[in-house]
């Protein structure tokens, strides 16, 4: 049975403001978990009910998990269907992107807002094999709750920064692709081994800073009325066309 206390303390970590002060993250959910628990991300508890603790008579963290009610998971859940299962994580310390340890090509994400954009671009980039996101300061959290639910445990594997875009594209001298209206056809585009490919929020795009930045300017062809794409699915277009370009 949760105290209180605990109820009250994982409640907390709904907020931003106290996932930063206590470093911990929430994660719902079997299949997201297993993805974590195999991964370089420390567990700090999982609270779970009782159908659901024969499928961790394996976990090698036994001490770490609470059994409880579906009722006290309703409590602590982030969703309106709480899945049998929850489980805090820590946040990594180091979460700074070292530009001298690059290694292909980056997504860069400038102002994204929405949760569920941001967490299916995890899951694509992790889908087509990009091993990294940068987001701006102005990015929706990595560790949202509805972020971390819309990767699908993906987040377990690709590795998410948060970063001062402007400072950190002004000191590389590697190629900057950006999305814009008038850019070159992807499709006719000779990428790069490395470099950064931006995407920018949902409302007005790639931010006015930022724009001077970019070396090589893209832009997805159609042929519709529609005035953008939705950010998640730009993204997924562009890293399915890198990806053919790179097993040609």
């Amino acid at each position: 049975m949760l105290s209180k206390s605990q109820i009250s303390f994982i409640k907390s970590l709904h907020q931003k403001k106290y996932r930063k002060i206590h470093q911990l993250f929430i994660v719902e959910g079997l299949k997201s978990i297993s993805e974590f628990l195999h991964s370089d991300y420390i567990l700090n508890s999982i609270y779970a009910t009782s159908d659901i603790l024969p499928k961790l008579a394996n976990l090698s963290h036994k001490q770490k998990v609470f059994e409880v009610t579906h009722n006290e998971l309703i409590k602590i859940s982030t969703l309106q269907h709480p899945q049998s299962i929850l489980a805090l994580f820590q946040i990594p310390e180091n979460n700074s992107f070292n530009i001298q340890k690059t290694d292909g090509l980056s997504i860069v994400l400038d102002g994204v807002q929405d949760p569920g954009n941001l967490g299916t671009i995890i899951r694509t980039a992790d889908w087509f094999g990009f091993n990294h996101i940068i987001c701006s300061e102005t990015t929706v959290e990595a560790y949202n709750p509805k972020v971390v639910q819309a990767s699908m445990g993906s987040l377990a594997r690709v590795k998410v920064y948060e970063q001062d875009l402007k400072a950190l594209l002004a000191q590389c001298h590697l190629p900057v692709y950006g999305t814009l209206l008038d850019g070159e056809n992807i499709f006719n585009t000779l990428w790069p081994s490395k470099g950064f490919l931006i995407f920018g929020s949902e409302g007005s795009g790639i931010s006015e800073e930022i724009i001077p930045l970019i070396s090589h300017p893209i832009t997805i062809p159609g042929n519709g009325k529609t005035e953008s794409l939705n950010v998640a699915i730009s993204a997924a277009i562009c890293m399915a066309e890198l990806r053919r370009n790179i097993l040609k």
